[in-house]
This record gives structure tokens, C-alpha cells and sequence, in this order.
């Protein structure tokens, strides 16, 4: 085996250096302050944990983007976490079943995926978001969905798209108006997903074609899944989306594309993900869904997750320093009090030491700043 390069990381993982780390933890604890001001409280999960506990926590969730490593300790498998929300789950259903409903969470951390896609090479990501534990309903979704564009536009994002979608609405339509023999469910979501037409006629699933042509702007795409004759088994569904979209009023562009699937698989009847000017993909996701706790009895819940690596990327977070260098024979109650006042103080250690050599914007001068 040949020697790594010194400084090699594996594929997907990087160092995030001066003043990018900065950026990082400055909009973590803006997210966090965010949802902390709206009765959030912050957990922390660890950052690995036994497979068991992650796989199937969440209804519909799956093991497929898990790193697993063996555990020295107790030869068990552990897996990396991909993503924090099961881990929440667990959390509310265990360790704090016994806390009134609803459950306000917030968390922030990295995880780690098995699997980059093209648009984000990245494996480990910074993620914070916030989970409502015991209800799914209009009013939930408002919350969060409100909380979640206030909190984006905190940490500097502009012009803030959210995409909508409705993950079970196939099923509910197969289940009632427009039947579908349960085999082919899943190929006519696939193919819902895609937007092909031809293999949706194809698969003798006409009746679906008109939500193929609904997805759009929400007062449109409402407009036209309220004429798509479904026997009022979308009506409730409509009503939310319409409620939801008023909450959050002019804050937000609002897009509605009731087919979309992928990244949806554990989101029960809503899905949303967060668009922003000037940055690439997506910026967050979330949506509703289920816990399944140990007892077996299943609780509905609805939150978001927001990746901060493409805020920072995109530069935001960052701010003016305030690097100010102390030439040697400073005293300490003098850098004390210049700390006090805001400054980042960098203490000479040599004589030939200089404020230029250490990045310092500023130095100290007769006893004040002064800019370089």
C-alpha cells in the first residue's frame, strides 16, 4: 500500500480554515438563537451510535446511506450518523417520552454520508435545524416553516425560495379515486418524479398525468390541483398548502410540485425544501413525518434541517476583524480592556514580531487603534 500524501483527506472531507471555520460556527449559533427564541431547546447527539438505533426509527427509513464501523468496545456494529433527525426521534421517544406534547428540539452538529451526490461533493456537513415532536398539523407546519425562512434570512440568505411537495399523495390517490394495484405504486411515483409522461401513460396510470403539468408557483399549482377530479380526497391537503403559503406571506418565494419524491422518503403528507440567491442546490429540507418509538406506538412529528457549508461557501457568516496587535510591553490590564471593547488582541512574543507578519488590520499606538 502506497503512503498517503501528508495533508490527504478522504474523498468528500476537508479542513474548513480561517476565516471560513469562523463563518461555520458564527451562523451554527445564529440558527440556534433562532429557534431557541421560539421555545426550541438544543439537544446533542452522538455522533455515532449502535446501527439499530438509527435504522427505522423514523417510518419508511432506511440503512442505505449509513458508514458503519465495528465497535472495539462492545463488537457491535456503530454507524456515523448521516443525518441528525432520527437521532432526535430517539431522543423524544426514549430519554424524553415522558415530556408533555408537543416537543420543541433544536440540535446543530456534522454528520457524515456514505455517498456525495455532483452538486455537493461534500461528505460531512455541518447540519442545524429544529424538530415539533407530537403534531404534523397546519399549525405545526406554519411554525416550522415560518421559524425556518425568519431563520435563514438571520443568517444572511436572500431571496428565499421554499419548494413544496406532497409525498404521499400517491398512495392516498392509488387508495381511493384513482386505483392502483399496490405493485405499481412505486413505479408510478418513479415516474411522477422524473415527469415522463409517456412511461406514466405506459403504465396505464393516466389519471396521474394531470399532476405532471400542476407543478409551478403554489396559487397556480393549487388552481390546478383543485380541477383535478379526485372525489375531494385532496381537498384537506389543499387547504394546508393554501393555509401554510398564507403564513408565510411575502417573506418567501413558494413553489408547489406535488409529485417530487426524491429525498422524500420518510416525510409523511408534507415535504419542503429551501432554495436561496447566489447558492448552489438546496440550503435545507424537511417536512413530516413518523416516529416509531420502542413500544411500537407511532407519533407524528414535523421539523427541518438547514446545511450551513453552503452559506459559508457562498460567504456568509463572515464579518469584518477587529485584529489588533500590541506591541511588546503592553500591559495586560490595557489588552483587558481594549478585549472588552470588541478588539481581538495578538500580543507581540519578539521584538520582530509586526502587526502586518500576524494579519492584524490594526495596532496599538500611543494607547489607541490604529488601522494600518
Amino acid at each position: 500500500m502506497s503512503k498517503i500524501p501528508p495533508g490527504l483527506l478522504p474523498e468528500g472531507l476537508r479542513d474548513r480554515l480561517p476565516p471560513e471555520a469562523e463563518a461555520a460556527a458564527r451562523l451554527l449559533r445564529t440558527v440556534m438563537d433562532s429557534v431557541a427564541s421560539h421555545g426550541y431547546e438544543r439537544v446533542s447527539p452522538p455522533l455515532a451510535e449502535f446501527e439499530e438505533g438509527l435504522v427505522g426509527q423514523l417510518k419508511s427509513d432506511g440503512a442505505q446511506d449509513l458508514l458503519r464501523i465495528i465497535d472495539p468496545v462492545s463488537r457491535r456494529t456503530l454507524a456515523l450518523r448521516p443525518d441528525i433527525t432520527a437521532q432526535v426521534g430517539r431522543i423524544a421517544s426514549t430519554r424524553m417520552a415522558a415530556r408533555a406534547r408537543p416537543l420543541r428540539l433544536a440540535y446543530g452538529g456534522d454528520i457524515l454520508r456514505l455517498r456525495a451526490t455532483q452538486l455537493r461533493p461534500e461528505r460531512q456537513l455541518l447540519q442545524a435545524g429544529a424538530e415539533l415532536i407530537g403534531a404534523d398539523s397546519v399549525a405545526a407546519a406554519s411554525e416550522i416553516l415560518s421559524m425556518a425562512v425568519d431563520t435563514l434570512a438571520e443568517a444572511g440568505v436572500a431571496d428565499i425560495t421554499v419548494d413544496l411537495t406532497l409525498p404521499d399523495l400517491v398512495p392516498t390517490l392509488a387508495d381511493g379515486p384513482f386505483p392502483l394495484a399496490a405493485d405499481m405504486i412505486e413505479p408510478v411515483r418513479a415516474e411522477l418524479d422524473e415527469k415522463d409522461a409517456g412511461a406514466i401513460a405506459a403504465l396505464g396510470a393516466d389519471a396521474y398525468l394531470p399532476l405532471i403539468h400542476a407543478a409551478g408557483p403554489v396559487d397556480r399549482a393549487l388552481e390546478r390541483m383543485r380541477a383535478i377530479d379526485a372525489g375531494g380526497a385532496l381537498k384537506t391537503r389543499l387547504d394546508g398548502i393554501e393555509a401554510i403559503a398564507a403564513a408565510l406571506g411575502d417573506r418567501a418565494t413558494i413553489m408547489l410540485d406535488p409529485t417530487e419524491r426524491h429525498g422524500f422518503e420518510y416525510q409523511s403528507w408534507l415535504g419542503f425544501s429551501f432554495f436561496g440567491a447566489d447558492i448552489a442546490g438546496e440550503i435545507g429540507r424537511g417536512g413530516s413525518y413518523t416516529i416509531c418509538p420502542p413500544d411500537g406506538d407511532e407519533e407524528p412529528a414535523i421539523g427541518f434541517s438547514l446545511y450551513l457549508d453552503p452559506l459559508v461557501d457562498a460567504g456568509l457568516g463572515t464579518k469584518e476583524e477587529r485584529r489588533l496587535f500590541l506591541p511588546p510591553g503592553t500591559s495586560g490590564d490595557t489588552a483587558k480592556r481594549l478585549r472588552g471593547e470588541g478588539w481581538r488582541t495578538v500580543a507581540a512574543l519578539d521584538p520582530g514580531d509586526s502587526a502586518e507578519a500576524l494579519g492584524c488590520g490594526y495596532k496599538l499606538a500611543d494607547g489607541e487603534p490604529k488601522r494600518i
